[in-house]
């Protein structure tokens, strides 16, 4: 049986800890994720997705603030296991951790060497790429660069957003782990090292990243609005207010980018740079998020054909 420690953090690392659970072919010593973290308005304290997932498996669980020279680092490096598996982590483990291992592999939500960084699924909506994937990889010191053990990828529809794409790479993720890491812990598999001219990266979103140019043609619009939805959130203003941007639709029309092209009672119609976009999910300032009809038929009554989204 091969003794593993994994670190993750997110939704999508819980699904891929709970695959690695029910194969028998591997013990978890361990489990290391995030610190709790206050969130929300309230600040409520929260789990992270893995260690909710780590209680319920009865492991033990290590939350360092850092990793690097940590006490929690050195206790790690007395269990005994084999390798590490990460899945979005969120922190860069250690050379002196990686090499007291027999092997250390990640499970990163980009075909690499496309995508390197903290936010691949995003990027790869705002981008308009055509698939996304899940590269099984080697870890290194630098942030995703370590030779490609498998690939897998998937085609991304027209109604993905980053949650759906989320759940699916989430369970593609799993799956190639499962697959691929017998083969590769017995020595059968020859990892790849990745294309260096072909790197793109994708870091975090930016706050300032978050707002919509209308003078964006409706596709690009509508790859930021999906690519956000459901975090951060793309955003606009409206009469000077914060409004927030779940879901649109692109559609035909012309006019100046950002203005009010058309009123339904069940259709808002905004004028891009190329195209416009059907608004069909929102949330304006101080509301909760809602349907496009729900907007018309309150706060949003009072708006005309000709007002502009935008500063």
């Amino acid at each position: 049986m091969t003794k593993l420690i994994f670190m993750g953090t997110p939704d999508f690392s819980a699904t891929v800890l709970k695959g690695l659970l029910t194969d028998d072919r591997y013990e978890i010593l361990a489990v290391v994720t995030q610190p709790d973290r206050a969130v929300g308005r309230k600040k409520v304290i929260q789990e992270t997705p893995v260690k909710q997932a780590a209680k319920e498996a009865g492991l033990s669980i290590y939350q360092p603030e850092k990793l690097s020279g940590s006490p929690e680092m050195e206790d790690l490096m007395k269990l005994g296991a084999d390798g590490i598996v990460t899945a979005a982590f969120g922190q860069f483990l250690p050379s002196k951790l990686l090499d007291s291992m027999d092997f250390a592999v990640n499970v990163h939500a980009s075909l690499l060497p496309r995508h390197r960084g903290g936010a691949p699924i995003h990027y790869a909506l705002i981008q308009g790429d055509e698939e996304a994937g899940v590269t099984i990889m080697e870890m290194v010191k630098e942030m995703d660069a370590g030779d490609m053990i498998s690939r897998r990828s998937i085609p991304i529809t027209d109604e993905d957003n980053v949650g759906t794409l989320f759940e699916k790479l989430a369970l593609v993720g799993c799956d190639l782990l499962l697959d691929t890491l017998p083969a590769y812990i017995a020595g059968d598999i020859k990892p790849e090292p990745q294309d260096t001219s072909q790197v793109t990266f994708s870091p975090n979103i930016k706050p300032k990243e978050e707002k919509l140019d209308w003078n964006k043609t409706n596709r690009q619009l509508f790859n930021q609005i999906r690519g956000m939805n459901p975090w951060p959130v793309a955003h606009t203003f409206l009469k000077g207010d914060r409004f927030k941007i779940y879901e649109v639709l692109p559609v035909e029309g012309q006019g100046n980018p950002g203005e009010i092209l058309s009123i339904g009672k069940k259709e808002l119609i905004v004028a891009t740079a190329e195209g416009a976009l059907s608004l069909k999910q929102v949330q304006p300032a101080g509301k909760p998020k809602m349907d496009i009809a729900s907007f018309l038929n309150g706060v949003g009554r009072t708006l005309t054909v000709g007002e502009r989204f935008g500063d």
